[in-house]
């Protein structure tokens, strides 16, 4: 990996580490509505969307925390597979007719109705993160010139 493709996927992981935060926060903070938009998407048989609805924001906010303190690679996986997971429950209800429900994205009390857009920006996020899981570049391999990055000469 180029030291320009390390540093865009770090800088793509803390800003999706950064809307995990606030998304999770988001959904404490409304805690009261989000069993409900889960229930919505109707693919958790109810005994399920309860703890789903408790563990979700912790986990938003776990995930989110890690990738901003630029650990790799399990929170780059863990942020791909709830990003992917977001991407098909939407692409689930749209093809079912059901694109009126609210996305439960963390925005204005949950509500944001889901459609392709949304669905597109999640694979799109999965695909900014991605480069994380690429070994990094290697620190001697960073300097131009072997003058720069050599040990001082303390004769």
């Amino acid at each position: 990996m180029t030291l320009g493709l390390a540093i865009a996927a770090l800088a793509a992981a803390i800003g999706i580490g950064l809307i995990l935060l606030q998304a999770g926060l988001s959904k404490l903070r409304h805690r009261v509505l989000l069993p409900g938009v889960i229930a919505n998407y109707r693919l958790l048989p109810p005994a399920l969307v309860a703890p789903a609805a408790i563990l979700l924001p912790l986990a938003e906010i776990a995930i989110g925390a890690t990738l901003i303190a630029g650990l790799a690679p399990v929170p780059v996986l863990l942020a791909m597979l709830l990003l992917s997971l977001f991407a098909g429950a939407m692409a689930i209800n749209i093809a079912r007719g059901r694109s009126h429900i609210d996305c439960g994205c963390g925005r204005s009390q949950l509500r944001h109705p889901i459609g392709w857009p949304l669905v597109i920006r999640n694979l799109l996020l999965v695909a900014l993160v991605a480069p994380r899981l690429l070994p990094a570049p290697l620190a001697a391999s960073l300097c131009s010139s072997p003058s720069i990055c050599s040990a001082p000469s303390w004769r």
